[in-house]
């Protein structure tokens, strides 16, 4: 699986999200800041939906680097119990089933379904629904 940006992931059979934990308070954020002050911390891969919203257009161009036809898609702010909130795609779940305080668990999916090599980007599905 080739990520979106190096570091972004962890190198596991599930992989996760690395984090930086503050190396003085422990607080945890994401993605992990670079320099000496947050060290990596793997993210737990399960979570709750905080808030979410409906990204209706093609975001701008640069940062986004995906393809040029656009759907719009499901993107929340995903609780990690303990350790920090993640903005994400949400994957594999109709517009009309998401909800805040639903359980979800992270997957990975392609930016450009269509790229002949694509990069892979982090998103939370329902716990339990299969990519």
């Amino acid at each position: 699986m080739r990520a979106i940006a190096p570091g972004l992931f962890t190198d596991e059979p599930q992989p996760r999200l690395v984090g930086g934990r503050h190396r003085d308070s422990g607080r945890i954020v994401f993605p992990c800041p670079p320099g000496n002050d947050y060290e990596p911390h793997p993210l737990r891969r399960d979570g709750t939906l905080w808030s979410w919203t409906i990204q209706r257009y093609r975001p701008k161009s640069p940062p986004y680097a995906g393809p040029e036809a656009f759907a719009p898609w499901p993107v929340g702010y995903v609780e990690l119990a303990g350790e920090t909130i993640v903005e994400a795609r949400l994957a594999n779940v109709a517009f009309a089933d998401v909800h805040i305080g639903m359980p979800l668990e992270l997957t990975f999916i392609p930016l450009d379904p269509a790229a002949a090599e694509p990069v892979m980007i982090h998103a939370f599905q329902p716990a339990g629904a299969r990519a």
